[in-house]
């Protein structure tokens, strides 16, 4: 947890505040679109570049998937204990909160009954889903209390499944 630990709130507040200004004088330019992409792969699978790798995605072993494939389920979780351990280091380093080591853990309860269609009513998707934060750190319980809050307020992926975006689902054809 160190590599950012050393930037410092002045350094942090130093590369965010032109962005910052830039956003408050033109809002428009705050919106950014983020884009993903996946291609069918051999087998029921695909495979999607993600900025710093290529990875494979296929079932989940309990829908008889292989196991050998990433789970979509596990990198949603993925990306949600990395939003949010960003999140925790950049509120940390903000407000000036030593964190000698932190963890962040989420735990996401899925029934394979909705998915594999064996029950109406077991639900397509996460029932719940638990993030833990380990810290280790001197900082008092109300430090503590704002760094959880804030970490919560600002973690896009957090945010997202908490209030789900509006979807929407397009089709083309390929010539």
């Amino acid at each position: 947890m160190e590599a950012m630990g050393s930037m410092g709130a002045e350094g942090l507040r130093a590369m965010q505040a032109p962005l910052k200004e830039k956003y408050k004088s033109t809002p428009e330019a705050a919106l950014v679109t983020l884009r993903a992409q996946s291609r069918l792969a051999d087998g029921i699978a695909c495979r999607l570049e993600t900025g710093k790798a290529l990875v494979e995605a296929g079932l989940h072993p309990a829908t008889g998937g292989p196991g050998t494939q990433a789970c979509s389920g596990d990198m949603l979780l993925e990306a949600l204990v990395a939003c949010a351990g960003v999140t925790l280091r950049a509120v940390s380093t903000a407000l000036a909160i030593p964190l000698r080591d932190a963890t962040v853990t989420a735990e996401g309860l899925l029934d394979f009954r909705g998915t594999l269609g064996v029950s109406k009513e077991a639900p397509v998707g996460f029932k719940q889903i638990n993030v833990t934060f380990t810290l280790d750190t001197d900082a008092t319980e109300e430090q503590l209390a704002t760094l959880l809050k804030l970490t919560e307020r600002y973690c896009v992926v957090f945010q997202t499944l908490k209030t789900p975006p509006t979807m929407n689902v397009t089709r083309t054809t390929s010539a």
